[in-house]
């Protein structure tokens, strides 16, 4: 027979065993509790009878068997709370508030206690508790007193405390169903949006109680990779669109390129290796679009940089100051450069150089001769280390500054020019797999009518 669903969840069960626990403690707890109160009842009688009978046995050591009698009647008649039996040697009765003793003859035993009930019979209900001794002149005095009362106290506590427990017991079951209930909820809300994401919802969002527990955090946490995914799966629809698009018109360029050196080459005309030196030119384009596009796939999928070590950032801005001074000074630009020496940063110096490349690269591409391109490398005041490079170019619409860090975007007065729209974005890439950001701003204005130029900064967090 299946159980409900209900029942058959991991928080019921935890529940059951529990209570199960608790269960076997209660009953232990309550059967001691029974035995030292029965134990300390049987020996708060047991002494008061046994000063009893030393009292008696006091009295007939002064007086013999009359004068013990009568002690026995007097004691009787002052109520106190005990049984008497006296027998004399044969073991008949002498006197006694009971008619015959609750253990028979004696075999070789001067003294004897026993439970029995009022009527003098011998008892498993531990009734009563008296003892028996043989006296020196051969009598047998019993003296036995009642504790029902006690026990029917005692028992009474104990039944209180079962009641209790089974209370518990049922209010604990109660609190599992509800905990159950309620978890149970909750792990449906997070398997309907699992199911909704399955089925193609990239949308579908778990909806946040406020509760600020675990299963909170879990939505939470769950919610913002639903959320990466669908930017993700929608920067990878983007890129397939953008690449089939702006791949488009080189690759039809280069066909183009093909068919006429083709048909020049069977005619005799042209020149088959100039017609090759262009149709590699334009296929390492295409390659380098795609390698582009794979880096930032790559680091984005992975979340972080691999390979991250501290080193020097002035060491490696000083490396691309020793690339970058030629290019610039072959296309009439002057070149500077500012960097901060004892800085450190961690992270693979091979993805950051890249990035370096990749902004000098557009630098030094929308700078027109005459103008300037400056390198920088200092410490922040929060302690975050930051590359910039600021050129004195058009720049960039403050409108579009957020847009050109996306892929394949290129911008009006960038569009006669080489390129795939790919540098900043493969940038932003690095920097957000580093932990760090891409900011991008005016340059520094507007001089002898060149500007307002661009400032690209690549912000990393300082190592340690």
């Amino acid at each position: 027979m299946r159980l409900p669903g209900l029942l058959r969840t991991t928080p019921f069960r935890l529940t059951l065993l529990f209570l199960a626990l608790f269960a076997a403690a209660a009953a232990a707890f309550l059967l001691y509790i029974y035995e030292v109160t029965v134990g300390e009842v049987s020996r708060f009688a047991d002494a008061g009878i046994l000063r009893e009978m030393q009292s008696l046995q006091t009295v007939y050591s002064a007086g013999g068997d009359e004068a013990l009698k009568a002690s026995l009647i007097d004691r009787n008649e002052s109520g106190r709370p005990y049984f008497y039996l006296l027998l004399d040697g044969k073991g008949q009765r002498i006197w006694g508030t009971i008619s015959h003793s609750p253990t028979g003859q004696f075999t070789d035993r001067d003294t004897a206690w026993m439970y029995f009930d009022v009527n003098g019979k011998i008892s498993g209900r531990r009734l009563a508790r008296g003892e028996r001794q043989r006296l020196p002149g051969g009598e047998v005095l019993f003296v036995g007193a009642d504790f029902s009362e006690a026990q029917d106290y005692i028992v009474k506590i104990v039944q209180a405390l079962w009641g209790a427990g089974a209370l518990i017991v049922l209010l604990g079951l109660g609190g599992g169903l509800i905990v159950s209930r309620n978890v149970s909820r909750s792990i449906a809300g997070l398997n309907a949006v699992v199911a909704a994401v399955q089925d193609g919802d990239l949308e579908a969002r778990v909806e946040l109680r406020g509760a600020k527990d675990e299963f909170e955090e879990l939505a939470v946490g769950l919610n913002d990779m639903l959320d990466r995914l669908e930017r993700s799966i929608g920067s990878l629809r983007h890129a397939g669109d953008a690449i089939a698009h702006d791949l488009r018109s080189p690759l039809s360029r280069l066909r183009a390129r093909l068919e006429v050196a083709l048909l020049e080459v069977e005619t005799g005309k042209g020149d088959p290796k100039e017609a090759l030196a262009q149709a590699l030119e334009d296929t390492e384009g295409v390659l380098r679009t795609f390698s582009a596009v794979l880096a930032i796939a790559r680091l984005q999928a992975a979340g972080s940089a691999p390979d991250q070590k501290p080193f020097d950032p002035g060491g490696l801005a000083a490396d691309m100051v020793e690339l970058y001074e030629p290019v610039c000074e072959a296309r009439d630009l002057e070149f500077q450069a500012e960097i901060a020496r004892g800085l450190s940063v961690r992270g693979n110096r091979e993805f950051i150089a890249q990035a370096l490349s990749n902004i000098l690269d557009n630098a030094v591409k929308y700078t027109p001769a005459g103008g300037a391109v400056m390198l920088r490398v200092r410490r922040r005041s929060s302690g975050d280390v930051e590359f910039s490079v600021t050129d004195t170019g058009p720049g960039v619409p403050e409108a579009d500054r957020a847009r050109v860090v996306e892929r394949f975007v290129r911008l009006e007065n960038s569009r006669n020019l080489p390129g795939a729209g790919l540098g900043l974005s493969l940038v932003a890439a690095v920097a957000e797999a580093h932990g760090g950001m891409l900011e991008v701003d005016e340059g520094p204005g507007m001089f002898s009518g060149k500007g307002p130029g661009l400032r690209v900064a690549l912000v990393l967090p300082r190592a340690g």
